[in-house]
């Protein structure tokens, strides 16, 4: 059930799980016990258990799908996780400040500047979030898809290049033999 599989029922036009093979280990907990014996000694199909889940009423509680985006790199992805734990301490920090400024407890005044220093720190982080996320992009790339016209640029650029040093060593080597080998005098 670890596939983005997916079937149409019939019945009901539920989602429901597309038919797979699984190993008698990794059988669902639901299969009523005479069904799971059957499976487990081999008489059984995956065809058997499936028509009996469905028939049981059998729905999943949640259908995987396809990741939409790509997974962020893992320096950004430590630095995002490490920004949302600080912005959520600074806002707990907040409202307890808030709280204790209500109630007029003695706590009010270092919960406050303590905020202010924890708004502080909370902006650093979002920025370190941003700023890891440009390093990691320009020194790992962007990923273009081949139609991209970024990349033809860069490979018409780098054939330009390639002709002009070719030109130059052509150049090079002429000056170095004295001019021997020209076929003109300009």
């Amino acid at each position: 059930m670890g596939t983005a599989e997916r079937r149409e029922a019939p019945e009901d036009g539920v989602t429901a799980p597309a038919r797979t093979q699984h190993a008698p280990e990794a059988l669902d907990r639901d299969i009523p016990a005479g069904t799971r014996r059957e499976t487990e000694s081999g008489t059984g199909s995956v065809d058997d258990r499936a028509a009996v889940q469905e028939s049981s009423g059998y729905r999943p509680l949640w259908v995987e799908e396809p990741a939409r985006r790509r997974r962020m790199p893992d320096p950004v992805r430590r630095s995002a996780v490490r920004a949302v734990l600080i912005i959520a301490l600074t806002l707990i920090q907040a409202m307890v400040a808030f709280l204790c400024t209500l109630a007029g407890s003695w706590l009010a005044f270092p919960m406050v500047i303590s905020s202010v220093v924890s708004t502080v720190v909370a902006t650093w982080g979002a920025l370190d979030v941003w700023v890891t996320r440009q390093v990691w992009n320009q020194r790992n790339g962007v990923v273009s898809a081949p139609s991209s016209t970024a990349r033809s640029l860069r490979r018409e650029r780098r054939r330009a290049r390639r002709q002009a040093r070719e030109a130059e060593r052509a150049q090079e080597r002429i000056r170095r033999r004295g001019g021997a080998g020209q076929l003109s005098h300009s």
